[in-house]
């Protein structure tokens, strides 16, 4: 199976073409469609020095959110598998094997990758943050995850492309973890390598994204 490898970018000159080479170092047959969220930082000009055969980009008209952007690739993706990737180097792709394995085995659909219960480098904020995500998901959705807020998240492309999504922002993880568990499908997760970024080092996300995030896991319980 083609693994459709999804990275939404936003003002990431300094980290894209490594995140880029480390993806395209990874052992899987890919290709990779990365979604420029209109970039003032010299970005786009970076990705264009990386063009070949196996990278799509697409620059969006105008800043629409990191949900908008994986909607996008969503559209420009033709492979079996959807996986999702930030372009920040917090995440290594050498976990991509494992990630695609249970859907291989056709043991699942969905795949997250887990950094519980560890977390490593992550400020405490966070990870509280991270710790109530997961357990609001098992609460309202009869879940067993660990991680719900895992930037890597894996799909056979049929099945994402049947979830009605809407995001915008940083509410694709729980908009999505919401309709997947709704529908009935089971999450595996599987253990990853994980470097946490701070905020001076360009991390986006902030406390506000995180009450949205809760609010957004809330909603979707009682409606689609």
């Amino acid at each position: 199976m083609k693994v459709s490898v999804i990275i939404p970018v936003y003002n990431e000159r300094a980290t894209v073409a490594e995140t880029i080479a480390q993806v395209r170092g990874s052992p899987v047959d890919k290709e990779i469609v990365v979604v420029d969220d209109a970039s003032t930082d010299g970005t786009a000009e970076a990705l264009a020095c990386l063009a070949g055969d196996d990278l799509q980009v697409v620059r969006q008209p105008r800043n629409m959110g990191k949900g908008a952007a994986i909607r996008r690739g969503l559209e420009m993706a033709t492979g079996d598998i959807v996986l999702i990737q930030d372009a920040d180097l917090e995440y290594d792709p050498a976990d991509y094997p494992k990630l695609i394995a249970p859907i291989l085995s056709g043991e699942a659909q969905v795949v997250y990758g887990t950094r519980a219960p560890r977390f490593e480098g992550m400020r405490w904020p966070h990870r509280v943050f991270n710790w109530i995500a997961a357990r609001l998901v098992n609460l309202l959705f009869r879940g067993s995850i660990t991680d719900e807020a895992t930037c890597y998240k894996v799909f056979r492309t049929e099945v994402m492309r049947s979830i009605p999504l809407k995001c915008e922002r940083f509410e694709f993880c729980p908009e999505v973890t919401a309709k997947v568990l709704k529908r009935g499908l089971a999450i595996r997760e599987v253990p990853i390598s994980y470097q946490a970024r701070a905020v001076g080092a360009g991390k986006k996300i902030r406390w506000w994204d995180g009450v949205i995030a809760l609010w957004t896991l809330v909603k979707y319980r009682f409606r689609d």
